[in-house]
């Protein structure tokens, strides 16, 4: 009998009546001030000119194995050997707690990624690059997702005998279901730069729902990132960027969609920019077998330019 006298239905064992288990809310985490405009930039095209065979080899749940040869003008060619590495915790059903990936040439070029979780809302990232026996570049991110807000810290090239690197301070925290807001500053020393260093602060925000995104961020060094995401249907999106340094008095903006039809296994992505820069890339899974058909075309009408790519990706 419950306070307003209203009997309770007996549980299904006949016990004493049972309430429903509290349902956990949804986590309002915004996400990362580097995902800001993840939406808008997925649905442009990676285009890609001359002819590239990517076979992708499962080993195990775990590992994987990919070799990519690539035959091209404009990029560098040649055989490329790939590893990726999931591990087995798991934070959510689609963000492993640990990711290992790395490529390598016949030169010993290589490239490797590191995400490792060492807490549930600690996520340490690292890009490193090797090209021609030297360490290129490095990059540390560490990531703290909270309950409503998410700090993230980078460096880049970080070198403290010489004392210079790149440093960036992002925060981003969600102020309502769909408005995000945050800033950022970026610090820089490097003998190159007249003082020896500079610091740029920036603001930025984001307004979204299950269908749109706008997302723009300013800072004071005289820069406007600003992007729209539409999903039009269930096949069709589209994207839209725009970037302005109104210092240099410069301004650029692009158009992407992507047509996905997916009981077809048939994906259309295109884009335009003010540049006069068209680019489409077209890609077909060649079923029964794990087979899929990639040809791309990029048309740059300032400069009169005409290249086409297709490729193979098996596995």
């Amino acid at each position: 009998m419950d306070p307003t006298g209203a009997q309770q239905p007996p549980s299904p064992d006949g016990g004493a009546p049972s309430s429903p288990p509290p349902q956990p809310e949804p986590s309002l985490n915004p996400g990362t001030v580097e995902e800001l405009h993840r939406l808008a930039q997925g649905v442009s095209p990676m285009a890609f000119e001359g002819a590239k065979l990517l076979v992708n080899k499962g080993l195990s749940n775990n590992f994987q194995v990919s070799h990519t040869l690539t035959l091209s003008n404009s990029m560098p060619s040649g055989y490329r050997f790939g590893t990726t590495y999931v591990g087995t915790n798991m934070l959510s059903p689609m963000e492993p707690g640990t990711v290992l990936m790395g490529d390598v040439d016949p030169s010993g070029n290589m490239t490797a990624n590191i995400v490792h979780s060492p807490l549930d809302r600690l996520r340490c990232k690292m890009i490193a690059q090797i090209q021609q026996s030297k360490w290129q570049s490095v990059q540390f991110t560490g990531d703290y997702k909270a309950d409503l807000y998410t700090a993230s810290l980078t460096l880049g090239n970080p070198d403290l005998i010489h004392g210079t690197g790149v440093a960036v301070l992002h925060y981003l925290r969600a102020v309502t279901k769909h408005i995000s807001l945050g800033a950022e500053f970026a610090y820089q020393a490097s003998p190159q730069i007249p003082g020896g260093h500079i610091g740029v602060l920036g603001v930025l925000g984001r307004y979204q729902t299950d269908d749109m995104a706008l997302s723009g961020q300013i800072s004071n060094s005289g820069s406007l990132h600003a992007s729209f995401y539409q999903k039009c249907s269930e096949n069709l999106q589209i994207g839209v960027e725009m970037e302005t340094n109104f210092k240099m008095q410069e301004s650029s903006a692009s158009l992407g969609y992507e047509f996905d039809v997916g009981k077809g296994g048939f994906v259309l992505r295109g884009s335009v920019d003010t540049n006069y820069l068209v680019k489409s890339v077209m890609e077909k899974k060649l079923l029964p077998l794990p087979f899929t058909l990639a040809l791309c075309s990029l048309i740059n009408h300032k400069k009169g330019s005409y290249q086409f790519g297709c490729g193979l990706i098996i596995g």
